[in-house]
């Protein structure tokens, strides 16, 4: 099957539920039929024929958040649903610090921090700390990398400092914080603040360079609400959504920065299984 529909009571019925706030009031009985006729109205233009409001609360003198249930008529054709495969493979810890060993001869430096006002370190903790995130250890475990965690609100200006005094090979920036879509804003500050601090660099691709030398460092930027595919209109190197684990920041690191030369007859990329 590649054309389906939403279910809701039984296959197929395109039933769902989807919640919004309103700025109305719920107070007396008149403002919240009031309120409610409304919510259904908005629910109408949006499709959804017939529809119920099954829950509503106020919030506040004048807003109201609402909980609505009805059909849709919509389909959803599978196929043509695209999905950004990931260009690089999975590797063990034994794996990754082999491949930096050979390819850099010296640790490589990943800087890590939350810009703007945002103060939310989960995100940046789980993929740094050694305690990690999802049974797989934070890149602090990674005995060729060294790991700096400048933890939340830091101007960017700073991090490109930092990312200077270090000789960063990677910085990682987490973003949690969406509101005024503020995520995408520090993205593309940061972009053009490294760019700005190092003109006509690109990034360090291959490895192999020499700490200090200038190449731009790698820019990673992560958060629950990006879009993967946005890496390029963000002028990052690489986006990562929700779900993400040390594994496979630790996995892109290696595949950006220690690229692992292609043997005859063996495509770049491919492992042979050597531990570290």
């Amino acid at each position: 099957m590649t054309v389906i529909r939403p279910y809701g009571d039984t296959t197929g019925d395109g039933r769902v539920q989807l919640s919004f706030t309103l700025p109305v009031p719920f107070g007396d009985a008149t403002e919240r039929a009031r309120a409610e006729g409304a919510a259904l109205q908005l629910a109408a233009k949006m499709g959804l024929e017939p529809a119920m409001v099954v829950h509503a609360k106020g919030m506040g003198p004048d807003f109201t958040y609402f909980i609505v249930y009805g059909r849709v008529s919509h389909l959803v054709d599978l196929s043509q649903v695209t999905v950004a495969e990931r260009e690089f493979p999975l590797l063990p810890a034994n794996e990754i610090n082999l491949r930096i060993r050979s390819a850099l001869g010296r640790k490589l430096v990943v800087l890590g921090a939350c810009i703007g006002t945002d103060a939310h370190t989960v995100g940046i903790d789980a993929i740094l700390n050694v305690k990690g995130h999802a049974g797989e250890k934070g890149l602090e475990y990674y005995r060729e990398m060294r790991v700096v965690n400048l933890g939340s609100q830091v101007l960017v200006p700073d991090l490109v400092a930092r990312a200077r005094a270090e000789h960063a090979d990677a910085v990682l920036v987490s973003q949690v914080v969406t509101q005024k879509d503020a995520h995408l804003s520090n993205a593309r500050e940061l972009s053009a603040a490294f760019r700005a601090a190092y003109p006509g660099e690109t990034a360090a691709y291959p490895a192999g360079v020499a700490a200090g030398s200038g190449a731009r460092p790698v820019l990673v930027v992560g958060g629950p609400r990006f879009d993967p595919a946005m890496a390029g209109q963000l002028g990052v190197d690489r986006v990562f959504s929700r779900g993400t684990t040390p594994g496979e920041v630790a996995s892109f690191l290696v595949h950006a920065l220690a690229p692992q030369p292609a043997a005859a007859g063996q495509p770049e990329g491919s492992t042979s299984g050597a531990g570290a």
